[in-house]
């Protein structure tokens, strides 16, 4: 189907705009619309995307957002988001994946370096998917493989991105962030770039610098929330500092296309920057719970699936079919789905969410039968793609569409 993301509902009210705000209402009425659907159900609220890809927009403040299709993985949601002003570009996970996309899309930077040698063949011999995909880099042994793959003499010009450590090196608490690049400071940024130029068959044309202390940090989760938000001023100017001193330098040695940067979680402090062309979101769109917990913003519940109770070992506990889709990350409770709806569910700590059934307990189970549903929302936005062929579309109580996941379409790229 065309999901058009510019054209909201005829029918909803103005005093309905955001229905999500009243839980009883906006589940029982997800309810309602899937009620013919067999389980598990995956779901997208098209106003709730809607909604939330508009927001995105206006948290980046004029400044271009780049789609994230890792946090997606639905072909029909990243066309109709791409479609919106205020967006540009995608950002993908695999060159595989990359190529796939390029048959459509005339702007992909691969967000982290590759090692698939047969993807790169494929690339290198193909001078169109060449002139629409950047790689991304930041060790020159990267640039070795693919020359071993294919010598520039072979192949077509490759367009390349370096990748440059954002974390936070704090004086007293060591590293801050995750473990991406090891190019850090300017210098370190500076050599590889004239070693990228100095390569036949590269053209350096971009920078990413991701922030994940910021923008994968929520800031209002709890009593170390204080701790976090200092942690976080602290990064960002350090961070402002150092990008603007790398983009100089750079400028210096090759013309940049793009300088991106941020994340779902920092697009008012990331499109701030001076120094950014582009930011980048995506888990934003479908709203894993991860990013419940950040003050700047309150994303819709976009993407969800509901589980079928097929047991009640006790009044208080039911066991819904299915549930153990766990999020990658750290092993911690944050990591498994939340139930949503009806409120007050909680899985049991010795079970967890599970392979093939999921306890859950609370008062709410004492009116819930055999054959009712129960919501959850992952807690990443794009995995959830990976357990299932599909999203139906719901608005309100209305059943309006479905869309297919890469899954769905055969494709699995990691």
């Amino acid at each position: 189907m065309s999901l058009d993301l510019l054209s909201p509902r005829a029918t909803t009210p103005e005093s309905a705009a955001e229905p999500w705000t009243d839980a009883a209402a906006y589940w029982s009425a997800r309810t309602a619309a899937v009620a013919a659907v067999p389980g598990p159900v995956a779901a997208i609220d098209i106003d709730a995307l809607r909604h939330n890809a508009l927001d995105l927009v206006v948290r980046s403040s004029g400044v271009p957002v780049r789609v994230a299709s890792k946090s997606i993985r639905v072909r029909e949601v990243l066309d109709a988001t791409l479609a919106l002003p205020g967006y540009q570009g995608v950002l993908a996970f695999t060159l595989p994946e990359a190529l796939w996309l390029a048959d459509d899309h005339d702007d992909i930077v691969l967000g982290y370096p590759t090692a698939d040698r047969a993807a790169l063949a494929t690339l290198a011999a193909d001078e169109r998917a060449a002139s629409r995909i950047t790689l991304m880099v930041d060790d020159i042994a990267q640039l070795d493989l693919v020359d071993a793959v294919a010598p520039p003499a072979t192949r077509a010009r490759l367009r390349v991105a370096i990748d440059a450590d954002a974390s936070w090196r704090a004086p007293v608490l060591g590293h801050i962030g995750v473990r991406r690049s090891p190019v850090h400071d300017a210098a370190e940024v500076a050599r590889l770039a004239r070693a990228i130029v100095a390569r036949d068959g590269f053209d350096l044309v971009g920078l990413m610098m991701y922030e994940a202390q910021i923008a994968g940090q929520p800031d209002a989760a709890g009593s170390g929330d204080a701790v976090i938000r200092w942690m976080q001023r602290r990064s960002r100017q350090e961070l402002v500092d150092r990008r603007g001193a790398i983009v100089a330098m750079l400028r210096e040695i090759a013309p940049l296309e793009f300088v991106n940067g941020g994340g779902t979680g920092s697009l008012e402090a990331t499109s701030a920057d001076l120094a950014v062309t582009e930011t980048t979101a995506g888990s934003g769109l479908l709203a894993g719970h991860l990013f419940d917990g950040y003050r700047a913003f309150t994303p819709a519940p976009a993407a969800a699936f509901a589980l079928d109770v097929v047991r009640k070992p006790t009044p208080d506990i039911v066991t819904v079919l299915g549930g153990g889709w766990i999020a990658s990350g750290p092993p911690v409770a944050s990591r498994q789905p939340l139930p949503a709806w009806p409120a007050g569910l909680r899985t049991l700590g010795r079970e967890g969410a599970g392979e093939v059934q999921t306890p859950l307990q609370g008062d709410a189970a004492r009116s819930l039968t055999i054959g009712d549903r129960v919501w959850f929302r992952h807690a990443k936005s794009g995995e959830l793609a990976e357990r299932v062929d599909r999203y139906v579309l719901t608005s309100g109580d209305t059943l309006v569409g479905e869309v297919s996941t890469y899954r769905g379409e055969g494709k699995s790229f990691l």
